[in-house]
């Protein structure tokens, strides 16, 4: 499978549906060196719809998704992005807002099969297609134990959506080799710095 936007930034995504999900808020601007915002044009975000939705149809055993997005679509998938992004760090610590937000224009269609099997289909076109599977796989992937999984990585200058792996899902960053490091050298850094401050003023002459 091939997820367009995460791989810009990380060799693995997460893998499945939720690989969607997480496509999504790694189509925002990132990176060393910058990469662009996949949504702020409708070429750039046809390409990444295609791509991503070509691997969530793969990934989840549904056929082929044809989807068209249009100028109008870009605003509420940026909006959708940023809530999804604020949402995931508020729950990483951050402050988080007070009021829950509801999606009541992104219908999404529930089949119960002769098997006893329930499936949830997203309904709508463009943006409101998108915002529903995407909602969708985020719920499914709440009932399933993974959702609390994908994270924000720390390090504000990345920013990028991860899959912690960890053991005891204790990670913060994307990569403790890269992010990891450098917020901790900085850290260490300032704790240098605050120390030869600290003696500074104790050796300085009185009066």
């Amino acid at each position: 499978m091939n997820w367009p936007a995460t791989e810009r930034y990380y060799p693995t995504a997460v893998p499945g549906g939720l690989g969607l999900v997480q496509d999504l808020l790694n189509t925002a601007s990132g990176g060393r060196p910058r990469q662009p915002d996949l949504l702020a044009e409708v070429a750039s975000a046809q390409e990444w719809a295609a791509t991503a939705l070509r691997s969530w149809a793969e990934g989840t055993g549904r056929g082929r998704v044809r989807l068209t997005l249009t100028e109008a679509d870009l605003p509420e998938l940026r909006r959708l992005r940023e809530q999804l992004r604020r949402a995931l760090t508020a729950r990483q610590g951050a402050a988080a807002d007070a009021d829950a937000v509801r999606f009541t224009s992104c219908p999404v269609r529930v089949s119960l099969h002769g098997d006893a099997a329930l499936t949830a289909e997203p309904e709508g076109e463009g943006w409101r297609w998108l915002t529903s599977a995407v909602l969708g796989e985020a719920l499914l992937a709440q009932a399933t134990g993974t959702w609390q999984r994908l994270k924000i990585c720390r390090n504000e200058k990345c920013g990028g959506a991860f899959y912690d792996r960890s053991r005891n899902n204790s990670g913060v960053w994307h990569s403790t080799r890269g992010c990891g490091n450098a917020a901790n050298l900085r850290a260490s850094r300032q704790r240098r710095r605050e120390r030869e401050s600290a003696q500074d003023s104790t050796d300085a002459p009185s009066g």
